[in-house]
């Protein structure tokens, strides 16, 4: 932040002050939230549904770098992520609860402005934040949020329950949030060799894919309205092919995915090529993009097969078969997980 803004440190309002402070903005909206910020827990009422717990951590240096990342826009994105869970079990979300990790190097403007960015999220996506923790943090900043959903028993849908011959199905594109942290990774370098000021200019899409991703609440709706229930879900946070594969397993089946089928803005392939990129590998490996893949029965291909928010790429197989990428010419590739792995040695 700028030295010439208001700067009020941590310490002056102390741990239940910063509480005070943060409770005293959030208003609650839905029914089930019976009690949220100011008590040792919330209480909900699911109200006879199924409960959907998800949690996520975001962690300064790991997950983000500040450098180039607004903690309006961090704290915006830090509930989304975790909503997307939701929604991907077709379930709809409530709650949150939000605990941040904090050093001393962050005003209390600061927290305001990761705060705003949380609540602008939960009232786009009508959730209550109901409660969290705060707590002091050698270095760097680090948020979990736990988002709390429900849905009736026979609306939930598994990562499991994918058969074969089932149409595999993505939403949205892919690979844009990817190439939007290439471009603010390399102007963060020309700006610490040079000091030139970052050139963002054409890459709005791409950049909003990265820094303030959206969940895809209205693909859900789109789904219930078409009368489809897919057989099996999962978001795409870690790249698409990671999640094919997490969906092949948990089925016990395999697929087969056409590379000429993959859903590519044209921003998003121009800048791929501009890093001397293959659009395609960007789109299975980058990740971040917080689409929805999902399978549905072979008979619920004229519900989709013209909408323009859904791609079907592929299909499922027997086991035997394997899980692979299909060029144009026909030819089989296995298909590998190459994107995000929170435990993977990076240099």
């Amino acid at each position: 932040m700028s030295d010439t803004l208001p700067r009020t440190e941590l310490s002056s309002l102390g741990e239940f002050g910063l509480i005070e402070r943060i409770a005293s903005r959030i208003q609650l909206t839905q029914d089930s939230s019976v009690k949220g910020i100011g008590d040792d827990a919330a209480v909900i009422d699911p109200k006879g549904l199924h409960q959907v717990v998800t949690t996520d951590m975001l962690v300064e240096g790991v997950h983000f770098d500040l450098g180039y990342v607004p903690l309006k826009h961090l704290g915006y994105k830090a509930i989304v992520v975790n909503l997307s869970d939701v929604y991907a079990m077709n379930a709809t979300p409530h709650q949150v609860t939000v605990a941040v990790a904090l050093s001393n190097r962050f005003p209390v403007e600061a927290i305001d402005e990761l705060y705003e960015g949380m609540a602008q999220a939960c009232a786009h996506y009508g959730v209550d934040l109901v409660g969290g923790d705060t707590c002091s943090s050698a270095s760097g900043l680090v948020i979990a949020v736990t988002a709390i959903g429900s849905a009736k028993k026979e609306d939930i849908v598994y990562r499991s329950g994918a058969k074969e011959n089932d149409l595999l199905v993505v939403s949205g594109d892919l690979g844009g949030a990817y190439m939007g942290l290439q471009v603010l990774e390399r102007e963060k370098a020309v700006f610490k060799e040079t000091g030139a000021q970052p050139d963002l200019a054409g890459h709005d899409y791409i950049l909003e894919r990265q820094l303030k991703p959206e969940a895809r609440k209205d693909i859900i709706e789109l789904l219930k309205k078409l009368d489809v229930k897919p057989t099996s879900m999962i978001d795409i946070s870690d790249g698409l092919a990671s999640e094919v594969l997490h969906l092949c397993r948990q089925s016990g089946i395999g697929a087969m995915v056409h590379d000429q089928k993959l859903p590519i803005d044209p921003t998003t392939y121009r800048t791929a090529r501009d890093f001397n990129l293959d659009p395609s590998t960007c789109a299975l490996n980058g990740g971040e993009d917080y689409e929805l893949l999902f399978t549905v029965a072979l008979a619920d291909h004229d519900k989709i097969k013209a909408n323009p928010h859904l791609t079907i790429i592929g299909h499922m197989c027997d086991a035997k078969e394997g899980t692979h990428l299909v060029n144009s010419q026909g030819g089989l590739h296995p298909l590998l997980a190459q994107g995000w792995d929170a435990f993977l040695k990076r240099v």
